[in-house]
């Protein structure tokens, strides 16, 4: 900006901002050099971290289903039941299986006792005595199998009761009353809101850098910052978007986040060196941007410059600053001030 345009803008601020009370006084503040990380600005989705589909681990007609989709569920409640009736006859049979070879062992272990005493006295031959002893290792080998059999046609009894494996919401209902169902069969789809985590696609330039930082603020609509934990990055890129996938555990699910939810999630992807000044220095007319500078006279002299982001309550400054300088961070206190030098003074700079 040249001399003309900075006059008109300080006589402009001279009719514009109020006079300054004598109690009011010029606050100086340095021009600070610091680091500034670059970001972008994603969009994420809220996902459940415990989300499945439950199936059928036996055959059955389903008799009955409590709960139905969007229906809250605890650990161990009861989401779907079977027609237990075939399960129910095979236990029985089991458990009769396990009468009679506990029968046949008795027998076997009689029968072995006596071999065995008239065996110490050689009165029968060592023939019939490995004959007796295979007898009862086979009986002791019957009773194992049929007890075995009794917790399988058990456990297959307990699949006809399908319950919950965590708290959560129900999803999706597979199945409907009536409808015969084979092991491996979808039943029941659900997710839990205890555990919850963002997942968000980073475009393959950025990747390296985060990566290194591992660092990403999550922010929702209404400007509210999350807290995240553990950060997963996808070792490989997406064949169809060229993206890599950036994971991000929550630390606070509070009941007002949900799987589905959209999140702003910003990622440093560079750091440069930079100049900032207080935000409250800045004199801001139509579309001119500049600041009260002291000079070697220590008189505040108007300087226009070139503004990048703002962090907070302090402002960068891309241009027409340097190192060091004193700015005033209170530039109304200037109007109608004697120590105000406007640009055509000859004691100011150049």
């Amino acid at each position: 900006m040249n001399k003309t345009a900075l006059s008109v803008l300080a006589l402009v601020l001279v009719a514009v901002l109020p006079a300054p009370s004598l109690a009011q006084s010029v606050q100086l503040a340095p021009v600070v050099a610091e680091p500034v990380q670059e970001t972008v600005h994603l969009d994420g989705v809220i996902e459940a971290v415990q989300q499945s589909t439950i199936s059928a681990q036996t055959s059955g007609t389903v008799v009955a289903l409590p709960v139905d989709v969007d229906d809250s569920v605890a650990a161990g409640d009861l989401i779907v039941r079977l027609d237990d009736t075939e399960q129910r006859a095979r236990l029985s049979q089991a458990r009769a299986s396990v009468e009679e070879a506990v029968s046949g062992l008795q027998d076997a272990q009689q029968q072995f006792d006596r071999v065995e005493a008239i065996y110490e006295r050689r009165l029968v031959s060592r023939q019939e005595f490995d004959r007796a002893l295979n007898s009862l290792n086979a009986a002791q080998a019957r009773v194992e199998r049929a007890r075995a059999a009794v917790d399988e046609a058990r456990e297959q009894l307990d699949y006809t009761r399908i319950t919950a494996p965590y708290g959560g919401i129900v999803t999706e209902r597979h199945v409907e009353i009536g409808e015969a169902v084979n092991p491996g069969q979808p039943l029941i789809s659900g997710l839990s809101l205890e555990q919850l985590r963002v997942v968000v696609d980073l475009p393959q330039q950025y990747a390296d850098m985060a990566r290194k930082q591992r660092q990403a603020t999550v922010t929702l609509s209404d400007g509210r910052v999350l807290q995240t934990g553990d950060m997963t990055f996808y070792p490989y890129a997406s064949l169809d978007t060229h993206t890599f996938r950036l994971r991000l555990q929550l630390n606070e699910p509070n009941g007002t986040l949900f799987p589905g939810m959209l999140v702003k999630v910003e990622v440093p992807v560079a750091s440069r060196d930079s100049l900032w000044i207080p935000a409250s220095a800045l004199v801001r007319r139509s579309e001119l941007r500049a600041v009260f500078v002291m000079n070697d006279q220590d008189q505040p002299r108007l300087r226009q410059i070139r503004t990048g982001v703002s962090h907070g309550d302090r402002l960068e400054v891309l241009s027409g600053l340097g190192e060091g300088e004193q700015v005033v961070s209170n530039p109304a206190t200037l109007v109608g001030s004697e120590q105000l030098a406007l640009p055509g003074d000859q004691s100011g700079e150049e």
